[in-house]
């Protein structure tokens, strides 16, 4: 599901940039994606709309979050300190984490591995219509062991 999504951001510049459903599903298709992780990528996306739909505007700047054990158990303490990061930056707002924590959730999976998680943060920004900075692609682009020290 994560390289539908990957190609997806590569590809089509906004959500709205891509095709209906059964002409996406078609396109994918052709491209070499499963079916199956098509429809588990499409799913995931509407899903995410929704979240938008409820969580964009709903909390002050100021709010804290307090992560439940099956948060925890979900979500993993690598991944959890990487939205902290991420907010403490002031690049992921209260309403923008609460997407990344639902569709990370929404995935399962004990814990969530980090790039995954990456790639569901550059998904809500793709969401929205909003380009992270470069320095926040670069930190969700390139792996940690790849990166050079000056």
């Amino acid at each position: 599901m994560f390289d539908v999504l990957v190609y997806l951001y590569e590809n089509y510049w906004r959500p709205d940039a891509c095709p209906a459903h059964d002409q996406l599903t078609r396109k994918l298709t052709s491209v070499g994606f499963e079916s199956d992780e098509i429809q588990e990528a499409l799913l995931w996306l509407d899903g995410l709309s929704k979240t938008a739909e409820a969580y964009v505007g709903e909390q002050s700047a100021g709010s804290l979050r307090v992560y439940s054990p099956q948060e925890h158990e979900l979500l993993g303490e690598e991944s959890i300190g990487f939205i902290s990061f991420l907010e403490s930056a002031g690049v992921l707002p209260p309403p923008m984490r609460e997407m990344v924590v639902d569709r990370a959730t929404a995935i399962g999976g004990n814990p969530l591995d980090l790039e995954d998680l990456k790639i569901i943060v550059l998904m809500v920004f793709w969401c929205l219509g909003e380009e992270p900075d470069a320095l926040i692609l670069d930190e969700l682009f390139v792996d940690a062991e790849d990166r050079l020290i000056h």
